[in-house]
């Protein structure tokens, strides 16, 4: 439906700007790369806020933690603890609400900030769509290869929890 020579769709997309920062630290080794966050994490200021989504379970998993990280920063301790750098490939973009499909008019992240300050030894995409835009919009730029990882958003049910970590656990070397 047009109403004044808008799309109906065009106006739910809503210009977002990443409005937190990377997690890294000198000793960050693994660098895994999101798209956007969620509208979830921007409320919480924080990567992988919806509470379905796998992320903290799978790394928690993966790293045989006694528990999962809850607050924010009980997943910076553990992400830093870990040699794990946290980021995202879109700096902003046009999007409906959390749905990575939708996205558009792409302003990339610079990678820069990390990849000089950490002794990153491989980039890890969280998700298809990470992986698309990493390879579109810094690849060239950064000459570092990325490893595509399923994604851990709640979005994609076509892996239960036991076939995300262990496609998580086949490709991440820690």
């Amino acid at each position: 439906m047009k109403t004044a020579g808008i799309d109906a769709n065009e106006r739910r997309f809503q210009h977002i700007k990443h409005e937190f920062e990377p997690v890294y630290d000198q000793d960050s080794r693994i660098l895994i790369l999101g798209t956007l966050p969620s509208v979830k994490s921007r409320e919480q200021q924080f990567y992988y806020g919806h509470p379905q989504n796998r992320f903290w379970k799978v790394l928690s998993a993966l790293y045989e933690a006694a528990d999962v990280p809850a607050t924010i920063g009980e997943k910076k301790e553990f992400l830093l603890e870990h040699h794990i750098a946290v980021w995202d490939v879109i700096a902003e973009c046009d999007i409906i609400g959390s749905s990575d499909s939708s996205i558009k008019n792409v302003v990339p992240a610079d990678l820069t900030e990390i990849l000089e300050n950490a002794p990153i030894e491989c980039i890890y995409a969280n998700g298809g769509k990470a992986y698309e835009l990493y390879m579109k919009y810094s690849y060239e730029k950064t000459g570092r290869e990325i490893v595509k990882l399923p994604s851990t958003s709640p979005a994609n049910a076509a892996f239960q929890m036991d076939r995300l970590l262990e496609a998580w656990k086949q490709k991440i070397r820690n």
